[in-house]
This record gives C-alpha cells, sequence and structure tokens, in this order.
C-alpha cells in the first residue's frame, strides 16, 4: 500500500493524470508481488517472513521515492454528482456522491465473488489454495495457478489502495500516511471476513466508519482524547478476533483461511 501510494502520488503529479497515477499504483504493487510470489512459489520461503521482509523493504523504498513529492498537491479524484440524487438529504452524498474508484471497487467486490463461485475457473483456482494436492491429482497446475492469483489479484485492485490516498483521500503524499490500514486489511479478510466478499464489504466500511468517527468526535468536542479514537480500529479487530474464537458470535463463524501449506511440483506438474 505505501509503495502504491508513493508511486500513485508521484505518476499523477508528473502527468497530471489521476489515471496514469492509479496505473502506476498497480504498477509498483504488481512488482513487489512478483517478488513476493517468486519468493513464496519458487524458492519456497515461508509466507509471513516474505511477508515482513515486503513490509520493511515498502516502507523505507517508499520514503525514497516519495521524498521529492513531499509538500507538494495534485487534483483529486473528481466526484460523482447526478442532479437530483446526490442532494438527497442524509444518504445523497453517501450513495450517488463518490468518486469513480469507490464504484469501481463494489463492482470487482460483485466480480470476485462470481467468478470464485460461479466458475469453474473459481473453483479450480479456491481448490488450488485450499486443497493443492486435491487439485494436483486432478492434473492442475499449482504453482501456476497459484503464481497467476498473486500477480493477478494485485493488478485487479483499481486504484492500488495505497495510490487511493493520495490520489482521491487526500491530494499529498507524507511518509507513513498508510497509518497501519494494511494490517487492518489482513484483518478484514482473515478474521472479520472469514475469506468471504460479502462479509468483506460489511467489515470494511464498519472499520471505515469507526476511523472516520474520531473526525466526527473531535469536530464535537467530546472531550474523547484523539489517540483513544485513533486506535478505535485496532480494538474493533482485536474484539471481533475474541468473538470469533470463543464462538459468541452468531453470524460469525471460526475463520477458516485457504491452505497455505508448501506445494512442492514433480515432474508431473510445471
Amino acid at each position: 500500500m505505501i509503495v502504491g501510494a508513493a508511486c500513485g502520488f508521484g505518476g499523477a503529479w508528473l502527468t497530471g493524470s489521476i489515471i496514469v497515477g492509479a496505473i502506476c499504483g498497480i504498477v509498483a504493487g504488481t512488482l513487489l508481488s512478483l517478488i513476493f510470489a517468486l519468493m513464496t512459489l519458487g524458492l519456497a520461503v515461508n509466507q509471513v517472513a516474505s511477508g515482513l521482509a515486503l513490509t520493511i523493504l515498502g516502507v523505507g523504498l517508499s520514503g525514497l521515492i516519495g521524498a521529492g513529492f513531499v509538500g507538494e498537491r495534485i487534483t483529486p479524484a473528481p466526484h460523482l454528482y447526478i442532479p437530483g440524487l446526490t442532494d438527497t438529504p442524509m444518504v445523497g452524498r453517501i450513495l450517488f456522491g463518490e468518486d469513480a474508484f469507490v464504484y469501481l471497487s463494489l463492482a470487482l467486490v460483485v466480480g470476485v465473488w462470481l467468478f470464485l463461485y460461479r466458475t469453474q475457473a473459481g473453483l479450480v483456482l479456491r481448490a488450488a489454495g485450499d486443497n493443492h494436492m486435491s487439485a494436483h491429482a486432478l492434473g492442475y497446475p499449482v504453482l501456476r495457478i497459484r503464481m497467476f492469483a498473486v500477480i493477478v489479484r494485485r493488478c485487479m485492485r483499481w486504484p492500488s489502495p495505497g495510490a487511493y490516498l493520495p490520489l482521491a483521500y487526500t491530494p499529498f503524499f507524507i511518509p507513513g500516511m498508510t497509518a497501519g490500514r494494511g494490517w487492518i486489511a489482513l484483518a478484514l479478510v482473515g478474521v472479520f471476513a472469514s475469506w468471504r466478499p460479502g462479509r468483506l464489504v460489511i467489515g470494511a466500511y464498519l472499520f471505515g466508519a469507526v476511523t472516520i468517527l474520531q473526525l466526527h468526535a473531535q469536530a464535537f468536542s467530546l472531550g474523547i482524547p484523539s489517540q483513544f479514537m485513533s486506535a478505535l480500529p485496532y480494538l474493533a479487530t482485536v474484539i471481533v478476533l475474541v468473538l470469533i474464537s470463543r464462538g459468541e458470535s452468531r453470524w460469525l463463524d471460526r475463520a477458516r483461511g485457504p491452505g497455505n501449506g508448501v506445494f512442492v511440483p514433480d515432474r508431473y506438474n510445471t
């Protein structure tokens, strides 16, 4: 995310195009995903260790790339305006006043859900992740499928989650501007959503609402420490994790992620 933010802002500032900035953010994130795929799939390196190493690398790399853009500003992505609908009280600007990236992200969620659960290719992809031995026994190239999934899922993020911050959320770049949002996203997918796209949307908006609540609390002068409000999204993550692990929630079942076993191909699988 942080590398995508630096490259996305740099591309938009240099060219004056939000679209070019979004593409730069996607390319940057895709390259890092390719490195991750080569390490974990090609060299069978531990996924957690590789992810942490790339995270540390990304923080430093983003600071290097974005050093020349600190203090600069761009024109953010325009928001949608539909006469009569956007002006609707309470819900108008929420439903019909966002930028195009928001609506495209929702469309991507629907498309991913249809692909995973309504197509044969989606079934094969889930099999390669959940039970690679069964997929291999059926003759599917597990490593190629996993490599494809790691790279393509990064290309499908339009724009890059990190690039969205300087391109639409705040029209400038500062080092560390993701502020741990990547870890929140990780918790959303693996803990709250239990790897289900529908729950992911609910969780994303819930945690987003908790995050933006701190701004409104300060505006209304409620006297709540800003540090506590900043910690609310992470506190909510811990609470959800506890509820799932203890089985005390009716609609949140235990999070069961896909299998992460190392697959070593033989001469029949390439």
